[in-house]
């Protein structure tokens, strides 16, 4: 068969030149689609549920949310493990499938038995949703909102973190490739009800009657519509709260005497903000808002990157006067000095194995010849990573050996120089007409065919047991 091959290849120069110009254009156009990173991501396949329930202990976390979240996934098919942990007003579940499940079809089977939990929860205790479609090196770039020099009187930490999650956080969800945008920092705004105990007994009304007007004034409605002539009005009603005057002004009920009684009559109404577990300070300059930006997995992290700096600089124009974005971690600046580091190991070693060959070859056209080896095979790889998913990085391309895939074809060429030069019955292939020179070829070539394709297999041999490693081993090698 293999004599075939090298039959073949020599009567038919001009098929073999087109299937090399193939391999070199869709090559090159796979090097445009590969992923690049810094590192291998060893993430492994895994769908968390994150469940907040503020004010319960860790022991009602786990008995009420954690293991009712765990024994209803556990019976999924290529699950591999379930881990948790439950702390206070927090349970995070992860639950781990093998490498070759679908993560979207193992998030939908996590939410259909989600559903089934949600009515073993108590009611008003916590809802589960699942974390972002992330991995362990998924946050990509990370930044600060703060009040530039000369306006820190105008913005406090509430306001900064309101810029934060309804300007800044919501453009930054439509750029291609991010999953998540996490908030940090900041003071998280909310309106704050202070009631009275007094005036509550006063009026003879409880807390949960507030409760229940703060609900049911909080409403738009619809309804049906009137013909006019020609035009039709449509009817609605507008009831949702927008200031802390409507808060103040929602009715409770009606005293005896007729007259309503409101939220402001027994409660002050002011602008507040969530419980905080810490703070976001930034160069000494007090306290801001900030995020972190988390890449969909299987995403091109420069590519993600790029398009993450260009809406922030479109963002920048939108934001009130005075604020500013700025960036502290940029994985761009991480990738870049890896692929430099490849690019120069792979320039300097593709130098040096040509200087050889051709020193060695005795011949420049030969060596040059061994030598596009090295950029066909090249080119090759990268089609095939693009095919199984792997990524450019400092571990699947730092690591070539160009001298293995230049030794097949240095036992060739130097097979067929040496019948070409040192022949008894030619006196030179300089006057040599090509079919005799195809002839001479083809004998040097298949004589030593089987020793090139020996001396491959063992290679591969070697390689075997590295090829059958799984998991996070398998993902760094």
């Amino acid at each position: 068969m293999l004599l075939k091959i090298i039959e073949f290849s020599i009567r038919n120069k001009l098929i073999i030149g087109l299937l090399v110009l193939a391999l070199v254009g869709f090559g090159s156009y796979s090097i445009t689609k590969l992923p690049i990173d810094a590192v291998p991501d060893i993430t492994n396949n895994q769908v968390q549920v994150i469940t907040t329930a503020p004010a319960l202990g860790a022991n009602d976390i786990e008995r009420l949310i954690t293991f009712p979240i765990e024994q209803a996934n556990s019976n999924i098919g290529g699950l591999v493990e379930i881990r948790s942990f439950s702390r206070f007003g927090l349970s995070l579940v992860t639950i781990v499938f093998d490498d070759g499940t679908d993560i979207y079809w193992a998030r939908q089977q996590v939410t259909e038995r989600l559903q089934q939990v949600q009515n073993q929860i108590p009611p008003n205790i916590g809802t589960p949703t699942l974390g972002p479609i992330s991995t362990g090196l998924g946050e990509i770039y990370q930044y600060v909102v703060k009040a530039k020099a000369g306006y820190e009187h105008r913005y406090d930490e509430t306001q900064l973190r309101t810029i934060q999650d309804w300007i800044v956080r919501r453009q930054l969800l439509m750029v291609k490739g991010v999953a998540e945008i996490s908030s940090f920092g900041g003071k998280l705004k909310q309106y704050s009800i202070s009631v009275y105990p007094g005036r509550l007994n006063a009026n003879n009304i409880t807390i949960n009657d507030v409760f229940k007007a703060l609900e049911n004034n909080n409403q738009n409605t619809g309804g049906a519509y009137i013909e006019k002539g020609p035009t039709v009005l449509f009817i609605r009603s507008e009831g949702l709260i927008g200031n802390i005057e409507d808060i103040k002004n929602i009715s409770i009920k009606n005293t005896l005497s007729g007259t309503p009684l409101y939220i402001k009559d027994v409660a002050d109404v002011s602008i507040g903000f969530a419980t905080r577990y810490g703070a976001m300070c930034y160069n000494d300059e007090g306290e801001v808002a900030g995020a972190v930006v988390m890449m969909l997995k299987g995403a091109n992290s420069s590519e993600v990157v790029s398009n993450v700096k260009e809406r922030v600089a479109q963002i920048q124009q939108m934001l009130p006067e005075g604020v500013e974005i700025v960036p502290f971690l940029d994985r761009t600046k991480m990738v870049t000095h890896a692929i430099n580091t490849v690019e120069k190991n792979l320039l300097e070693g593709a130098l040096i194995v040509v200087l050889v060959l051709v020193l060695f070859l005795g011949n420049l056209r030969a060596g040059f010849l061994v030598a596009s080896v090295i950029p066909l095979s090249m080119l090759f790889a990268v089609i095939m990573m693009n095919f199984f998913g792997v990524s450019g990085n400092l571990m699947s391309l730092g690591a070539l050996d160009f001298g293995l895939i230049v030794d097949g074809a240095v036992i060739i060429a130097e097979a067929a120089m040496h019948r070409l030069s040192h022949s008894k019955h030619l006196q030179g292939y300089a006057k040599l007409t090509q079919p005799q020179m195809d002839g001479e070829v083809k004998h040097a070539a298949g004589k030593m065919m089987n020793s090139a394709v020996f001396g491959q297999i063992i290679i591969l041999i070697v390689y075997l047991p590295i090829f059958a490693l799984e998991g996070i081993e398998g993902k760094i090698v």
